[in-house]
């Protein structure tokens, strides 16, 4: 085995030496290899890994350099894992933003990042570019900054972090941890994001929340419905976190539907009231580690004063967050999604939901944060079919899913595309001539209910559950 180890890594950094910015089909097969024995996360390797495969890693805020602002900034594995693109276009076929024509292409990121490292050019580039954004005028050396000579920031700034192209790649390169850790570069060394940016990481500095708010109103939606405050001298089973959707009106309904729910099981329950801060995901999202790690403490340490079996939301990003990335923190809870938590009680004969009359075609939207982030896509459809609902597939779903546009950011730094992510989606909604979408995440409830025109039904599973306790 390290006679076998040895061998890789000799072949890795002759790759990293001479073949970056080579072609040829030795170069795919010895950069591929070398990639796969040293792959920047193991853990996608491992049975039970001890790491989620899907969360971003810490950065050490005390390190002279934050984030990527230059091509040798990246890990070797980094570097080795760009140069083993094959240019498969799968990644790019993927892409919502390259859907959208945002300037925005994952394989063009990769081949950009291998071109920076040989201290070469993009002309010889011969497939699709960011939309927008001719081949050919792109450049910069290894030790020179990526921005703007190699790469436009909008190109950053236009990505979801929805996972679709790490999903799709043959060759498992990371490309949302790139893009990441250019963006931290961006935010935590130039202090500059586009949009409403700076105004969101403003507030959750401030006040704990994206928006600005009260953090005593975040469940005013809640007064009528007797939900006890959690304290620190009363255990509960399940710890209910709204996130900050709940200042929201929309989703307001999502979640009374969620505590009709719970109260007709008998679940013992409580909400952390105004002692539930911000995750921290979008900060983090848009590459300021350091609001999300100062968050991160602030809520683990509220956590930690209470005494609870586990945490449910209806939100993905904020049970993602929870679950996958603040262990690396100390915060170590058990977190599930409410369409999870509801199947379970259905399957356990809490509750017994009567069959919904639907005289329409019903489909399912996955969320990126719960499908392809957390592998989640059973027990929504298992909530749906308890409800006597059968669904008609979209074109894209599962782990396979397209986004709906609301994640990484996207939604606060707004990179313009000729389409909407929103849009495209509720095309292929159309498509199967759904009258309603049935949805698992505030996220995606309010982007696709956006969509501008006639559309379906946007119905959070909760909402669809309640409606099924109420007849």
């Amino acid at each position: 085995v390290s006679l076998l180890t040895a061998l890789l890594l000799i072949a890795g950094a002759w790759e990293l030496t001479l073949g970056a910015g080579r072609g040829g089909p030795m170069k795919h097969a010895m950069a591929g290899l070398a990639h796969l024995a040293f792959h920047p996360r193991v853990e996608r390797f491992e049975k039970s890994p001890s790491t989620s495969p899907t969360a971003l890693k810490a950065l050490n805020l005390e390190d002279a350099q934050l984030g990527v602002g230059k091509p040798s900034d990246f890990r070797w594995n980094q570097l080795l894992s760009f140069d083993a693109c094959v240019q498969c276009g799968k990644c790019e076929e993927a892409c919502p933003a390259f859907a959208a024509e945002q300037p925005l292409n994952p394989k063009k990121l990769i081949q950009d990042m291998v071109v920076g490292m040989s201290s070469g050019t993009d002309a010889a580039y011969a497939g699709s570019p960011y939309p927008g954004m001719p081949v050919g005028q792109h450049h910069c050396t290894s030790g020179e900054s990526i921005f703007p000579s190699l790469l436009d920031p909008q190109t950053l700034w236009a990505c979801t972090t929805c996972r679709a192209c790490v999903q799709a790649c043959p060759m498992l390169i990371e490309h949302v941890d790139a893009i990441v850790d250019m963006r931290r570069h961006q935010t935590l060394t130039l202090g500059e994001i586009p949009g409403k940016g700076p105004e969101v990481i403003a507030n959750l500095r401030e006040t704990g929340t994206m928006g600005g708010y009260d953090l005593g109103a975040r469940y005013n939606w809640a007064v009528d419905l007797n939900v006890k405050i959690a304290k620190e001298t009363e255990a509960v089973d399940v710890l209910l976190i709204a996130g900050e959707g709940a200042y929201d009106m929309r989703y307001q309904r999502s979640l009374r539907a969620l505590v009709k729910v719970l109260q007709a099981a008998k679940v013992d329950f409580a909400v952390l009231g105004e002692l539930e801060t911000d995750t921290g995901d979008v900060a983090r999202r848009l590459g300021d580690e350091a609001t999300f790690q100062q968050l991160a403490h602030k809520l683990i340490a509220t956590l930690n004063t209470l005494s609870f079996s586990k945490i449910v939301t209806a939100d993905p990003h904020v049970m993602h967050c929870l679950r996958n990335e603040y262990p690396a923190f100390g915060g170590k809870f058990t977190v599930v999604h409410h369409s999870t938590f509801m199947a379970e009680l259905i399957d356990a004969g809490a509750i017994s939901p009567k069959p919904l009359e639907v005289d329409h075609t019903v489909t399912y939207h996955d969320p990126c944060y719960l499908a392809r982030y957390n592998g989640e896509t059973e027990a929504p459809r298992s909530v749906l079919k308890a409800l006597g609902i059968s669904i008609t597939e979209m074109e894209r779903h599962g782990v396979n899913g397209r986004c709906c546009g609301g994640g990484g950011g996207a939604p606060i730094t707004d990179i313009p595309g000729k389409k909407r992510i929103p849009d495209i989606r509720i095309q292929n909604a159309r498509a199967v001539n759904a009258g309603t979408v049935a949805v698992a995440c505030p996220g995606c409830t309010a982007m696709l209910e956006g969509v501008v025109g006639p559309r379906p039904d946007i119905r959070d599973i909760a909402e669809l559950l309640a409606s099924a306790l109420e007849h």
